[in-house]
């Protein structure tokens, strides 16, 4: 069995910065780790998936991705941030947490730590 574990764009500096808020917040027994460090084939993620998203991992194995993530990550962490998780989760929330996760994820080297670096290449339409 693997800890709980977060994994986050390496080479994202937004990402990186919020994952180390994210070592702060959650629990000792709590990976975070960089995608490209990471040993995917053992967590069950491939690397496309991990590319696209920040992904949690809950110790009994189950995958979460994008604004699920970030809920079941602030639900680890414990209170304060626990409320944050389950108010993502529950709706009217949940109906737009994905969006704006996407809209984040967009444009996340437009935002603070964010470098060009950090810029997602657009998806192929077809």
């Amino acid at each position: 069995m693997t800890p709980p574990t977060l994994l986050f764009d390496g080479d994202c500096a937004f990402c990186t910065r919020s994952a180390e808020v994210a070592r702060r917040v959650l629990p000792a027994g709590c990976a975070v780790v960089a995608w490209q460090f990471a040993d995917l084939a053992a967590l069950g993620v491939t690397a496309e998936r991990a590319q696209a998203e920040v992904l949690w991992v809950d110790d009994d194995g189950a995958v979460s991705g994008g604004a699920d993530a970030v809920a079941r990550a602030l639900r680890a962490a414990g209170s304060p941030w626990a409320l944050l998780g389950v108010l993502l989760s529950l709706p009217p929330v949940s109906w737009v947490a994905p969006f704006v996760y996407r809209l984040v994820a967009a444009n996340r080297y437009r935002l603070p730590g964010g470098t060009a670096a950090c810029r997602v290449p657009p998806r192929d339409p077809g």
